[in-house]
């Protein structure tokens, strides 16, 4: 049996959720399951909220375009949220919202906006970020949504991490070498520490910048092979080594 029902539709709600609720659902999502999908009375809907687990529950109508949700069973525990940490320097809004959906498929339980000296606008939305990182829970049987902190300078997001999380820097000038190698140099993998990514933005990192990441303890630079990647491309390939190697995937 496939671990996941993904005939189901899937449904983010802020509720908690135990048997026998009934939860009404909000204008836009009554659209999408009466109108788009066209479900009708007593269909299958998944729901989560990130605290209490995946439950089925079943559509009731209200009428032509409102119905309510009753919470029958539930389908999946709730799993501890992942501990990685993405930090990323902000790019156009397009990439963006991909780089963002990325990163929640692969794992990202922190998604931070970084600006750094060559970050190219700074004007970020962290509510469409939000928006991203539940649409990809929903479509991806994922049951935590990922924390979206407030955006900070680079300086500022280095000195909150904590010393013990490894933080796996992608620098374009690192010596073209073996990045699983690196990643099992840096940190024992079958007892890896916390883990933290930063991708830089499409001008790369000042002299200054990199200088002062490679100060900082518990580092390492990555490079990810001999080819220029944009930035969404480079969230995908490093957070799939380090979760082959350090992560969940290993």
């Amino acid at each position: 049996m496939a671990a996941y029902d993904f005939t189901a539709p899937r449904l983010f709600v802020e509720s908690d959720l135990a048997e026998g609720l009934v939860l009404p659902l909000e204008r836009a999502q009554a659209n999408y399951l009466l109108t788009v999908l066209r479900r009708s009375e007593t269909d299958p809907v998944l729901l989560f909220n990130g605290r209490d687990g995946e439950w089925r529950a079943e559509i009731v109508p209200q009428g032509r375009k409102s119905a309510d949700l009753r919470v029958v069973t539930r389908t999946r525990p709730q799993p501890a949220p992942p501990d990685l940490h993405y930090l990323f320097a902000p790019l156009k809004t397009g990439r963006l919202d991909y780089m963002a959906q990325k990163a929640v498929e692969m794992g990202a339980g922190l998604i931070r906006p970084v600006f750094t000296r060559f970050t190219q606008g700074e004007r970020i939305k962290l509510d469409r970020l939000r928006a991203n990182a539940v649409e990809a829970a929903e479509q991806c049987g994922i049951l935590s949504i990922p924390e979206i902190a407030e955006p900070a300078r680079l300086p500022a997001c280095l000195d909150a991490l904590s010393p013990d999380r490894l933080l796996v820097f992608c620098d374009e000038d690192a010596p073209v070498s073996d990045p699983v190698a690196a990643l099992r140099a840096a940190a024992d993998p079958a007892h890896p520490p916390p883990l933290a990514v930063l991708v830089g933005p499409e001008g790369g990192f000042h002299e200054e910048e990199r200088a002062l990441i490679a100060a900082r303890p518990n580092t390492v630079a990555l490079s990810l092979g001999p080819r220029i990647l944009r930035a969404d491309t480079a969230a995908v390939a490093v957070l799939t080594l380090v979760q082959a190697v350090l992560g969940d995937a290993r």
